[in-house]
């Protein structure tokens, strides 16, 4: 279990606190409105209106006593910047900040932030090649070159075994897991037969994948 001091409770900010709820973390959650404050109460420990860009209201909340701090400001970079800055002066051990862009990235970084999410281009990405292939049922981005895409087995790969296609030497790409009735067997040998109804765990470039699946 962390310590989490989240600030921003947008539709981002709002996502994430959810989320950390179910993890079981222990959040302190801040923003300038209230009804934004008031709508996450139920998934937060703690709770507070303020400024984040006020040095006084950030160092009240005891910064240097969280594992973690997000800002998931959204709104107003000006706003964003000043409190990552603020947070990493006050001692804030790792600082995640949120970015449209490169340009506000590179800022960010300069000014105290530890790492950067962008969630709107995560989101464009995952959208662009999710829905314009008829085979690829998830995606999940690993660096600028790797993912890991959940596909469909081919047709003619059924029946067969892991080894007997060769897939890592032929192909240049890995079956990390392989997916059926919501059960995921992770463990994959060459031993192992692909059949039908299932949908393959690939980690690849995309390159090499719209090259062997055609997508």
């Amino acid at each position: 279990m962390k310590s989490v001091l989240l600030i921003g409770l947008g539709r981002f900010g709002r996502h994430i606190a959810e989320k950390l709820y179910e993890l079981n973390h222990q959040v302190m959650a801040v923003d300038k409105k209230e009804e934004r404050v008031d709508a996450v109460l139920p998934f937060v420990t703690n709770a507070q209106i303020g400024d984040s860009t006020n040095a006084d209201f950030l160092l009240s909340l005891g910064i240097r006593n969280f594992d973690l701090c997000i800002v998931a400001i959204g709104d107003d970079f000006q706003s964003s910047l000043e409190t990552t800055s603020l947070l990493k002066e006050l001692g804030g051990r790792l600082v995640v900040s949120r970015a449209a862009g490169d340009v506000q990235a590179k800022f960010l970084l300069r000014n105290g932030a530890d790492e950067i999410v962008y969630p709107e281009r995560e989101v464009a990405n995952w959208t662009a090649i999710r829905y314009s292939s008829d085979h690829i049922f998830d995606y999940i981005e690993l660096d600028e070159e790797h993912a890991i895409f959940e596909i469909e087995t081919p047709e003619a790969w059924k029946g067969r075994t892991v080894g007997e296609l060769d897939i890592r030497k032929r192909y240049n790409l890995n079956i990390m897991a392989l997916k059926q009735e919501g059960g995921l067997n992770l463990s994959v040998a060459p031993e192992t037969r692909l059949e039908q109804g299932q949908t393959m765990l690939v980690l690849g470039t995309l390159r090499e994948l719209q090259k062997v699946f055609h997508v």
